[in-house]
């Protein structure tokens, strides 16, 4: 048995994935990165060849790919090279070959996630030293650089910026945020695309021809969709969908297996969302449930045709784009009348759904409560429009105001002016701050800058107001315009929370500025200098004096006026704590 299954692995071949298979070998066979190609190309022709590329983009565009095959176009040894670089290497020159086969003594290549150290780094600095042994160039091909270490990106940068002229260096990284400027300034930077979906469904296309299978343009098109720009991504989801359905690729396999929704199913209960259907919408939702379909899936199927019907209304011509399904073809053109306000409601409402519903313990039910609030909200006028009906005095005291038909809700019951909102209004005003002034309570304009610390006070706004005793100089004060001082210490958002309070209880915009001058003392200072001046004159009075004189330690704590027997009786008790500096002494 033993020597059977070693007879059948000398004889059967190793199987390649369709992303290792089909991996582009020169620049005419990279797909979506022509302006890329064709500096690449020129430099090479020119002999104007830098000494450092990086090249950044998302994961799968061809990076690596496209580094292997720039150190492929420096080292090619073939008929046309001419003892030059080429732009379009033959692989198949020892070169070229052994480059391909990751075996070229003179071109390395080195993964920066997992060696991230100086030691690594120190092994590439020792080895530029030495000419290459059997092609024109030593290429170090770095992939993920980002991940390297401080000190690592250090000890390179002298290298990099003054190396050897067999030397050329190759980073690749799709965080070039994380790589630092010191080393970008020292690279000809290339940032690859992602590759447009019609070209990663002619690629996808070709190469199932090339497997001798066959597959649905619809298939294609979800796989395409769901690449995201990666070819290598795409080519996974292809390599399994023709495993799945035994060299076809179908719609019906691949939507299983991505766990995609029915697209008919997704455009109808996206017609009944945004028409405020709340009942024949829940009941599309929890048909697409029992046939498996994923909570965030649906919801995210369901973002992505509300921005084709925004897109829809503001690009000329895209609802009859023949690269749409005709599903969202007709979508499109059915609601042309829904405005762009009530589009990106709807937007925000499924962004929000989408993170509630992923981090839910019942992400079924999530989606749910998502669904009907983007109904609900169907229904309800724009914002535009209660603006104006308020700016028009709409409404009195006594009646509601009559509501767009809009605001009647499904399955409710009632009729279109039962949901009126009722808002109490004053009489008629064309000047919008006259109509908020007739929603909102506004209180009266402080006359003294005591008056306004007295204000925060009374909305029980204690730490603003402690701040505004003990931080706040005064130097200038009008209503609706305040200049002051600030001792150290005051938060730094202190202003901003000063004013953003003022506005809103006073209905008018309040200049607060800093200014350097004395200013006034705080109230906190004024309040000590009267608390001493009265102790300073209750020290006059022969009974202070009297028990001052029988009790040596003692000192006053506080002065008090003097009450009646009314007034104690009609004040709360208050506790006071002793000073802890106080205890054991007498008073």
């Amino acid at each position: 048995m033993t020597e059977l299954f070693a007879s059948l692995a000398e004889t059967a071949p190793a199987y390649r994935v369709l992303a290792r298979k089909y991996r582009p070998s020169t620049f005419g066979e990279l797909i979506g990165q022509e302006a890329m190609v064709r500096t690449i190309a020129n430099a090479i022709k020119a002999g104007r060849l830098p000494h450092a590329w990086i090249l950044t983009g998302v994961r799968g565009v061809g990076k690596t790919t496209t580094a292997r095959i720039i150190a492929k176009a420096l080292n090619c040894t073939g008929p046309e090279s001419g003892g030059k670089p080429v732009v379009d290497p033959c692989n198949k020159c020892e070169s070229c070959l052994s480059i391909s086969e990751d075996r070229h003594v003179d071109v390395q290549e080195m993964d920066a996630a997992s060696r991230t150290g100086v030691d690594d780094i120190r092994d590439i600095i020792e080895g530029v030293r030495y000419g290459p042994v059997s092609g024109r160039y030593k290429v170090y091909i770095l992939d993920e650089v980002h991940m390297l270490s401080k000190n690592a990106f250090n000890a390179l940068l002298k290298t990099l910026e003054e190396p050897p002229p067999h030397v050329k260096f190759i980073f690749a990284t799709t965080e070039i945020r994380k790589v630092p400027v010191t080393v970008l300034s020292r690279c000809q930077r290339f940032d690859l695309r992602r590759i447009d979906s019609s070209k990663l469904m002619e690629h996808f296309s070709s190469i199932v021809e090339k497997e001798g299978g066959r597959a649905e343009t619809e298939a294609i098109k979800l796989i395409a969709r769901a690449a995201d720009g990666s070819v290598r991504d795409g080519l996974s989801l292809l390599d399994q969908a023709m495993a799945r359905g035994g060299g076809k690729v179908r719609e019906t396999d691949v939507k299983e297996m991505l766990g995609l929704a029915d697209r008919a199913q997704s455009i109808a209960l996206c017609r009944y969302l945004l028409l405020g259907e709340m009942p024949r919408a829940l009941e599309a939702y929890d048909l697409m449930l029992k046939a498996g379909d994923d909570p965030v899936q649906i919801l995210q199927d369901l973002s992505e045709l509300v921005h084709g019907l925004t897109r829809a209304q503001i690009v000329p011509g895209y609802a009859g784009s023949p690269d749409l399904p005709e599903e969202d073809r007709l979508l499109f053109n059915d609601l042309k009348r829904l405005g762009i306000p009530a589009l990106t409601r709807a937007w925000q409402i499924l962004l929000k759904g989408i993170g509630e519903t992923v981090s839910a313990p019942d992400p079924a039910r999530a989606a749910e409560m998502a669904l009907i609030r983007l109904a609900y909200a169907a229904n309800l006028p724009p914002p535009a429009e209660l603006v104006k009906q308020l700016q028009e005095g709409m409404g009195t005291a006594s009646a509601p105001m009559n509501p767009s038909p809009k605001t009647s809700f499904p399955g409710s019951g009632k009729s279109k002016g039962s949901a009126a909102l009722a808002i109490t209004a004053e009489p008629r005003a064309a000047d919008p701050v006259a109509v908020v002034k007739t929603i909102t309570a506004m209180q009266p304009m402080p006359a003294t800058f005591r008056d306004l610390v007295t204000m925060f006070a009374a909305n029980r706004e204690g730490n603003l107001c402690a701040q505004l005793e003990n931080f706040a100089h005064l130097v200038r004060y009008e209503p609706g315009l305040l200049e002051l001082r600030l001792e150290n210490g005051a938060p730094p958002d202190f202003l901003n929370k000063l004013n953003r309070c003022l506005n809103k209880w006073t209905g008018k915009r309040w200049k607060i500025s800093l200014v350097d001058k004395p200013g006034l003392p705080t109230i906190a200072e004024e309040k000590r200098k009267a608390e001493e001046e009265k102790k300073a004159r209750a020290m006059t009075h022969p009974l202070t004096q009297a028990v001052m004189a029988t009790f040596p330690k003692a000192r006053i704590k506080s002065i008090y006026p003097k009450k009646t027997t009314a007034d104690l009786l009609s004040e709360e008790k208050e506790d006071f704590l002793p000073d802890p500096e106080e205890q054991g002494e007498e008073e």
